[in-house]
């Protein structure tokens, strides 16, 4: 919202000689967002005056173009001679003509010079070369014959040395959407009497306007009309209401549109004004039906949804309510007779309208943030005052006044309430004086407070909302600033330094830790080529999503980190190892399907039995890590070839993760998407399957845009930590030597190297101090339908050193364990 500090002078007795700056700064300490104060012809510098043009002669030049040879009354002994390459003024016209010496805005220094063969002695002026934005025209400046006279100062005639303020208005802040609003916050921070603007009398007879019929109550709870007949299309707007439209952003168009859009910006009302003669049969405020179409003001054609709300007449759609009018029924350059629309809309049936048709308007951004629900009847006397003041225009007496505006229910809080949430010293009065002065009704009974809040604060509904006004209007920067006293703990829990030492762990091996967006949609679930009945597809879906691509919380962790490695390597970085700790969401099964949390008010403290109506609809939330590693392992360099990311890689992560906490992870082929079949590896503990690794599809890597054989990794952290031991308890060292022995043995291609694993573990006893598979070969050697494994094993005993005899026993008796349980062959050779 941006607000001239000469039209907040209309309504707060601001002190004298106050500039923009001072002003922004303590709407700042009131709790305002002001981003910047711009002061407007703060480069300015005469002389600058106004002109009525004597002569002038058109020349033809060679370019093309024609110039105008021009003599000027500038209220000197001698007309002022300069050139002029616009031609939208005629002789007695009053214009703006800076004369040598000025400089205009943006370090424009005149001087005299000589161009088509004439010295032009100054320049004659556009609103766009003053600093006033574009009109539209492109034209010269041409000031209206009783405005002024040749020689007066032009500075001060246009008011070119104007500072406005830029203010960001948060979303609980519409009243501040107009120079009332901010008036009223600017009267409260200088404790000076507020003129407010909405002080009008009313003539209307509240009867007999323009027939009006409203189906939706709840959604448009007032709509008033007025009429005003007669106006002069033609008139134009006077200069200072030109002027105030485009310092507060907006072009001037004509008189009935620049008087709507003017009062709405001074009081916060959004108006509409239809020409009568256009409109056919009562006015109608409905739902849309399905199919229906309108062409808004902006020359867009639109399809309406059912829950749009529309005024309407016997012809069809006229307007989207509370967002824009339609074309059909506009106010044109023939316009006579004006019918004025004020009412008040439903801030969430308007949102949905502006956000569902991508058609954010001055109204729509008032709407739904909050606008005055007592303020239809006003800001309609005011549109009419001003068609009857600057347009030639007659007020007819009837009004039509369809319904009328709500109530705020009071609240009880005790009077010391904000002294308390601020730990302030805050006075009883002082609550008093700052509640009343933002406009509450203030009721005290006792040590309590009965407050009403005003009717353009919806926002002020709970006693805290109460408390933040008087908090912020005694100064955030007086509230003391008190640390409090920490309480002796427990240090961090066994889970908490289980993960730390797991992200320790990948940090040391190489990978990046990264955050990625929790949202997924369907195309995530479809890349990652997951079946239709995979469980991951049922997902917890949001009540109200960023993106509407994106509507659900994540059942995994792959779609984001692979959307995070996709960015990276459209940016030029293939060669990446990235890793992600965060929660899934796993919706709970009802009888009816997925568990639906119900929405309790927001009026008041929700029940016992909502309160476990929610828990119940919670999500299972378990903590997971997912991985995703592109590129090469190893880069090239002098040492040799680049060595590329592959399968085995994903699982040495799977590896490090369970090792960090104390297992050692069981790994067996599966088939599972998003991996590649056969190159995917089941992550378990015990029992417990925990995740998957291995080397991604190659339709998921083309789908996300990633080097072909990237790998991946999932683990569900919960259930791994809780697998893991409380403690790690440390073996004894033993100092005698170790004995090396290497098995191979041919088993069924079918079999898993884990489960022959375990079965020479049991076979070896506890001499066995470690195995490890160094080798799987299937080929010309081996018979078809059988695979080659070989485990390094290694003997050692605490108290001796082993003889060959008791080492060959124990490696018969484990090999003699996968004879008997897979039909296992030694292989030699």
């Amino acid at each position: 919202m941006r607000v001239p500090l000469s039209w907040l002078r209309e309504y707060v007795e601001l002190p004298a000689g106050v500039s923009g700056r001072e002003v922004g700064e303590k709407l700042v300490r009131a709790g305002l967002e002001v981003e910047t104060v711009d002061e407007g012809g703060a480069g300015l510098t005469g002389p600058l005056v106004v002109g009525r043009v004597l002569t002038f002669e058109p020349e033809p030049q060679k370019n093309g173009k024609t110039i105008r040879w021009c003599s000027l009354d500038i209220g000197a002994d001698e007309p002022q001679w300069v050139v002029c390459g616009a031609s939208n003024f005629e002789v007695d016209d009053l214009v703006v003509v800076v004369l040598p010496g000025a400089v205009l805005p943006g370090g424009f220094a005149i001087s005299a010079r000589k161009t088509y063969g004439y010295v032009s002695n100054g320049m004659i002026c556009s609103t766009a070369e003053l600093g006033l934005g574009d009109d539209g025209k492109g034209g010269i400046l041409v000031l209206g014959a009783d405005e002024a006279k040749p020689g007066d100062d032009a500075i001060e005639l246009l008011q070119l040395r104007e500072d406005v303020l830029d203010i960001a208005v948060t979303p609980d802040r519409g009243y501040c959407l107009s120079i009332r609003g901010v008036a009223r916050e600017a009267a409260t921070a200088y404790g000076v009497p507020l003129k407010d603007p909405a002080a009008l009398e009313l003539t209307g007879a509240g009867k007999g306007g323009y027939p009006v019929k409203v189906e939706d109550a709840a959604a448009n709870p007032v709509f008033v009309t007025r009429t005003v007949t007669g106006i002069d299309p033609s008139a134009p707007s006077p200069r200072w209401l030109q002027q105030r439209l485009a310092l507060s952003g907006m072009r001037s168009i004509s008189i009935g549109v620049d008087i709507t859009n003017y009062v709405m910006l001074e009081l916060g009302q959004p108006i509409h004004g239809y020409d009568k003669a256009r409109l056919a049969g009562d006015i109608v405020v409905r739902r849309a039906t399905a199919g229906e179409k309108l062409v808004t003001l902006d020359d867009q054609t639109r399809e309406l949804d059912p829950e749009d709300l529309l005024i309407t007449d016997d012809s069809g759609p006229i307007g989207i309510a509370g967002v824009m009018g339609g074309a059909t029924t506009e106010i044109s350059a023939s316009t006579t007779d004006v019918v004025i629309e004020a009412a008040h809309f439903d801030a969430i049936t308007i949102a949905r309208s502006s956000r569902r048709h991508k058609l954010s308007s001055e109204a729509s951004r008032r709407f739904e943030r909050g606008v005055d629900p007592a303020l239809p009847r006003y800001a309609a006397q005011r549109v009419a005052d001003l068609l009857a003041e600057l347009a030639g225009g007659t007020i007819t007496p009837d009004e039509t006044v369809v319904g009328e505006p709500a109530t705020a229910e009071p609240v009880t809080i005790p009077v010391a309430h904000a002294a308390t949430v601020a730990g302030a010293p805050i006075s009883d009065a002082d609550t008093v004086a700052w509640l009343e002065a933002v406009g509450c009704k203030v009721e005290t009974a006792g040590s309590d407070l009965t407050i009403t809040a005003p009717s353009w604060r919806p926002d002020l509904r709970d006693p805290n909302d109460f408390a933040e006004e008087v908090i912020r209007l005694y100064g955030y920067d007086n509230v003391p600033s008190v640390l409090p006293p920490a309480p002796g703990g427990q240090g961090l829990t066994g889970s908490q330094r289980r993960r730390r030492r797991i992200a320790t762990a990948l940090v040391g091996a190489g990978l990046t830790e990264v955050v990625a967006y929790p949202f997924v949609g369907e195309a995530d679930f479809d890349a990652l080529g997951l079946p239709g009945d995979d469980e991951r597809r049922t997902t917890v879906r949001l009540a109200n999503p960023l993106s509407d691509e994106e509507p659900s919380m994540q059942t995994t962790l792959l779609p984001g980190l692979l959307r995070t490695a996709e960015r990276n390597v459209g940016r030029g970085t293939t060669d990446l190892a990235l890793f992600q700790t965060s929660l899934v969401f796993l919706p709970k099964a009802s009888e009816g399907g997925v568990s639906v949390a119900p929405l309790p008010s927001v009026a008041q403290r929700p029940t016992d039995e909502e309160l476990l109506a929610l828990d119940a609809a919670l999500p299972h939330q378990p903590l997971h890590l997912g991985a995703v590693l592109t590129g090469a392992r190893v880069a090239a360099g002098w040492w040799g070839k680049a060595q590329p990311v592959s399968w085995t890689d994903a699982v040495q992560v799977a590896r490090t993760v369970a090792l960090a906490v104390g297992v050692e992870p069981v790994l067996r082929n599966v088939e599972r998407a998003p991996w590649h079949p056969g190159r995917c590896a089941e992550v378990s503990v015990g029992d417990t399957i925990v995740g998957y690794a291995g080397e991604l599809h190659p339709t998921v890597c083309k789908a996300f845009g990633l080097p072909a054989r990237s790998a991946a990794v999932e683990l569900n952290l919960d259930a791994l930590i809780e697998a893991a031991p409380v403690s790690v308890t440390a073996e004894p060292f033993s100092s005698y030597p170790v004995a090396k022995e290497d098995v191979a043995l041919i088993v069924p291609a079918e079999v898993a190297s884990a489960d022959v694993e375990a079965a020479l573990v049991e076979g070896a006893g506890d001499l066995l101090e470690s195995i490890r598979l160094f080798d799987v070969y299937t080929g010309e050697q081996i018979s078809e339908g059988k695979k080659s494994l070989a485990f390094a094993l290694r003997f050692r005993a605490p108290d001796r050193t082993l003889t060959e005899t008791e080492v060959a026993e124990a490696r018969q008796a484990a090999v003699q364990v996968t004879v008997s349980r897979f039909g296992a062959v030694q292989r030699v050779g």
